[in-house]
């Protein structure tokens, strides 16, 4: 599929299969502005409605000091209530379009990422970060709260208490914590996430695609049921997979001892 140009955002198709997606405003460290929230809508919904020939993506940020600052407070400065709620609720359609991005998307951390940046990379499929890389959720500084689904990613990756420390006290935390602690995926080494990311991304794209975005679909929708329900979830979603071509491919190519050529259909 074709996409915009997008202000806040650089886009760059690898191996025709996989999607990098940059945070490209690195003069205010890949902060959060209203355009971006715009961008990032956009993009999530148009590979929601038609991902075309992506399998997989990957977010970064532009340059290696930040993976994004968070939302830009020098534009918010003197909003008004008003604006204020209408920029949020913006920024809330971003992060649930995301969310709700039926193919899998890896967050490439190469360096710091505070409030909405955090977030941001926490509303992805998993991350791949940079020692030496910090977070932290530091919204209760500024009079907020996490609003973009921090206080419900966050416990669900390190747990409640933790979640609870990190968010309470606004405490900064190091990519070697986060991974300790199961949030990160993958520690990299500076300068390598990206690649690192699209190296697992690749392994991806060469699965056969609707059940890749099946499995994830029952994974995210599973676990926030009980068991057996998640499990009634997970069947229904393998059965939609036994009548696909891929399917007859999949088993076709490993009687023939060979590759499969899968077409997402």
């Amino acid at each position: 599929m074709n996409y915009p140009t997008y202000e806040t955002l650089a886009l760059e198709l690898v191996g025709g299969q996989v999607l990098v997606v940059t945070l490209n405003r690195p003069e205010v460290l890949n902060a959060i502005n209203t355009q971006m929230g715009r961008d990032l809508l956009d993009l999530w919904t148009r590979l929601t409605a038609d991902a075309g020939a992506v399998r997989c993506a990957v977010l970064t940020g532009a340059g290696e000091r930040a993976f994004c600052a968070g939302g830009d407070l020098k534009e918010r400065n003197g909003m008004t209530d008003e604006a204020w709620r209408a920029q949020h609720e913006l920024f809330e359609r971003a992060f649930m379009a995301l969310m709700e991005c039926p193919v899998p998307v890896i967050a490439a951390m190469n360096g710091y990422a505070y409030g909405g940046g955090l977030e941001t990379a926490l509303a992805c499929d998993f991350i791949f970060a940079a020692r030496g890389a910090r977070f932290a959720l530091s919204e209760v500084r500024l009079g907020i709260m996490p609003g973009g689904g921090g206080t419900q990613n966050l416990p669900r990756a390190v747990g409640e208490r933790r979640a609870k420390e990190l968010i309470l006290a606004a405490r900064a935390f190091t990519a070697e914590e986060g991974h300790e602690w199961g949030l990160v995926n993958r520690l990299c080494e500076p300068g390598h996430a990206l690649a690192d990311a699209l190296d697992t991304a690749r392994a991806i794209a060469e699965n056969a695609p609707l059940s890749v975005r099946q499995a994830k679909k029952s994974i995210h929708y599973g676990l926030q049921t009980d068991i057996a329900t998640g499990y009634r979830f997970e069947i229904e979603a393998y059965n939609r997979l036994v009548t696909t071509e891929d399917r007859i491919e999949g088993v076709r190519a490993f009687n023939e001892k060979r590759k499969p050529a899968f077409r997402g259909r």
